[in-house]
């Protein structure tokens, strides 16, 4: 059996050229990275109507293997071209950290990839480089102020903005600066984030363009003075540098899966962490360029799902058509709660565990968008767990196909491609986000936890009672809340599998994303830095003398 890299190394790509001219974009709007990958200008071609259907990707809460998400995203767009649609992707950009850790890269897999999937899973058009290193200049002219007079007065036990980088490295989580001597700056606590989770990252995604990003790092509450006055971006006189670097990762790229349809790339934040979309432009240029845009949004619908429609729609002004909700045996049994990762068989786990999936479902439907059920199939999967499946969705009067994208590549969504068709064309679609605004914060952190996590309400700690306040104070409290909560369960313990009940959720704190226009609530040990595991995917990747890699899926 051919690996992921086995597959995509054997595939015949066609030049990036080539894919924009199919789409209709202007050469020059091409900026090219080598010959399968390039940017895009957006320029005026991000002011064509955007007028395709907008597939939503979301999935069940998931197996730390992850379900396929995805691969699905990437095999659908396929089935719709086969179709005879004009279907563009628009996806996420993969993290170092899951790269060389756990969970893996975001390129899809098997006969679904977007490619060159080796580019794309490493350094692709360096992006994450770029936003690393506007969050640390940030960081470097706080910490240079404070050292050249602190003429603003900030408090180094207050600052707020930490530094980051695009790797799992549990050291870094708390740190101290500033040590060796008084020309080596002020000592004071610090720490590091993952890139995918900073505020850089989640305003590249929600940016409208360059003035919009600009206006938005102006207002990244970075510390507070002695005297507890709130202290932005702009009055370090950063924002002009870092627009400066993020110039060319404002703009998406564009790609192309095996069967070469055309795929835009463009950021990555993680949905448990951060809000889990890839960038409005990117979204938006799909849809003026396709009949249909596919884009998916990380991890369970309770946190991707949930921040796209929340968030990300409310933003942009999005109206999704359908949303395929991606479910896999494995993953419904590991909701029923076994010790182990399900390779087990018997009717009676899945029962157990489809609960989660029957949660999901009513979740989505509270947006007023139209559910698909996408099973995706694996090969050890019995004909009568999936026909249990089949028969839970037909009881919720939900549409519910077959999945073989990663074995079959387009021609394994056929099925799945004509009832998105019929439903995004259907015209049932009647998008609403789950909260208002102008409710407090609490009331709507309330809502998403009722509402979506099931629980039976939400208690603060003294630490997120104070968060609240000051975000009061300081004129904030009409955003949207982007929840940072644990992706394996619909509450905030990891070990509350399938539909839990009769819990309550803790905020234990909030950050205030001024630039991002969010609000984000802490709950449970989440952390905004992951660990490597004690078998680090990094250590099966290598690359020959002719450098060609290996091990990297």
């Amino acid at each position: 059996m051919l690996t992921d890299i086995q597959i995509a190394q054997s595939a015949k790509l066609k030049p990036i050229t080539e894919i924009a001219d199919n789409l209709g974009i202007s050469p020059e709007l091409i900026e090219q990275y080598g010959r399968y990958k390039a940017k895009i200008a957006v320029g005026d071609e991000g002011n064509r109507p955007a007028n395709g259907h907008l597939i939503l990707v979301t999935a069940v809460n998931p197996t730390p293997a992850g379900e396929g998400k995805t691969t699905t995203s990437i095999g659908l767009a396929q089935g719709l071209c086969k179709l005879g649609k004009k279907a563009v992707l628009a996806l996420r950009e993969p993290s170092l950290g899951p790269v060389f850790g756990v969970k893996g890269g975001a390129a899809g897999g098997g006969y679904s990839q977007v490619l060159p999937m080796e580019d794309i899973n490493l350094h692709f058009t360096g992006d994450m480089h770029a936003l690393t290193s506007a969050n640390n200049l940030l960081c470097a002219l706080l910490d240079n102020h404070i050292q050249q007079g602190n003429s603003l007065n900030i408090d180094p036990r207050r600052v707020l903005i930490k530094r980051c980088l695009d790797m799992d490295d549990r050291a870094l989580r708390n740190t101290v600066v500033g040590l060796g001597g008084k020309i080596d700056g002020v000592p004071r606590q610090d720490g590091f984030i993952i890139t995918v989770a900073s505020e850089v990252m989640a305003i590249l995604c929600l940016a409208e363009d360059l003035s919009d990003l600009k206006a938005r790092l102006s207002r990244i509450l970075v510390a507070y003075s002695y005297d507890n006055k709130p202290i932005f971006a702009k009055d370090l006189q950063a924002v002009g540098s870092m627009a400066a670097l993020l110039k060319d990762a404002i703009n998406p790229n564009l790609v192309q899966t095996i069967e070469n349809t055309p795929a835009i790339i463009h950021g990555g934040p993680f949905a448990n962490i951060a809000h889990g979309c890839n960038s409005i432009r990117a979204t938006r240029l799909a849809l003026s360029l396709g009949d249909y845009a596919v884009t998916e949004a990380g991890f369970g619908s309770d946190l991707g799902a949930e921040k796209f429609f929340d968030i990300k729609c409310r933003s942009a002004g999005l109206k999704p058509d359908c949303v395929v909700l991606v479910a896999t045996v494995r993953a419904l049994k590991y909701n029923a709660g076994e010790p182990v990762l399900p390779t087990l068989s018997g009717i009676e786990i899945l029962e157990k565990g489809i609960v989660n999936l029957g949660a999901h479902i009513e979740n989505l439907k509270k947006f007023g968008v139209p559910v698909v059920v996408a099973i995706n199939k694996f090969n050890d999967d019995s004909n009568e767990d999936l026909e249990y499946i089949r028969s839970y969705c037909a009881d919720l009067g939900v549409s519910v196909e077959l999945s073989e994208v990663f074995a079959k590549g387009g021609d394994g969504a056929l099925k799945l491609a004509e009832t998105v068709i019929k439903t995004a064309e259907s015209g049932t679609a009647a998008f609403k986000p789950l909260y208002e605004l102008n409710l407090s914060i609490k009331e709507k952190i309330e809502i998403i936890a009722k509402e979506i996590y099931r629980a039976d309400g939400v208690d603060f700690t003294a630490s997120a009672n104070k968060a609240i306040k000051e975000i009061e104070a300081l004129g904030f409290s009409d955003l949207p809340i982007c929840v940072a909560k644990t992706q394996y369960s619909l509450s905030d313990d990891p070990t509350k599998l399938g539909a839990p009940k009769g819990h309550r959720i803790t905020v234990r704190d909030l950050r205030l994303s001024a630039g991002a226009g969010f609000i984000v609530a802490l709950t449970g040990d989440i952390m905004t830095l992951p660990g490597l595991p004690k078998v680090p995917a990094a250590n099966a990747i290598d690359i020959d003398k002719d450098g060609n890699i290996t091990g990297l899926f």
